[in-house]
């Protein structure tokens, strides 16, 4: 079974900065693009940042300037650093991964971590 478990996140005042990170763990073969989603309440689920295996990375332009997402191949981990936090930026946020298990999970699935609550304050 596979699974992404985020870590990070919580309260910090506007201008301030958080780290989210998310590993995913379990029978794994291969684990193409991670990235990260948010979601505000009363809003749709949105793209914030994704990264690829070779590294080829895509922003929200809300977020491009601002925010750096990375990923350790090695430790199947992804990061999202997030600079210059504005009061918009509060939501949830999500990880995300296309990840290929093995065995009888020897498919290219979609996962989902459980969500992190990021909150910034003016």
């Amino acid at each position: 079974q596979v699974q992404l478990v985020e870590s990070g996140g919580g309260l910090v005042q506007a201008g301030g900065s958080l780290r989210v990170s998310c590993a995913a763990s379990g029978s794994i073969s291969s684990i193409y693009t991670m990235g990260w989603y948010r979601q505000a309440p009363g809003k749709q689920r949105e793209l914030v940042a994704e990264v690829t295996y070779g590294g080829t990375t895509n922003y929200a332009e809300s977020v491009k300037g601002r925010f750096a997402i990375s990923r350790d191949n090695a430790k199947n981990t992804v990061y999202l650093q997030m600079n210059n936090l504005k009061p918009e930026d509060t939501a949830v946020y999500y990880c995300h991964a296309e990840i290929r298990g093995v065995g009888s999970a020897s498919y290219r699935g979609s996962y989902w971590g459980q969500g992190t609550q990021v909150t910034v304050s003016s």
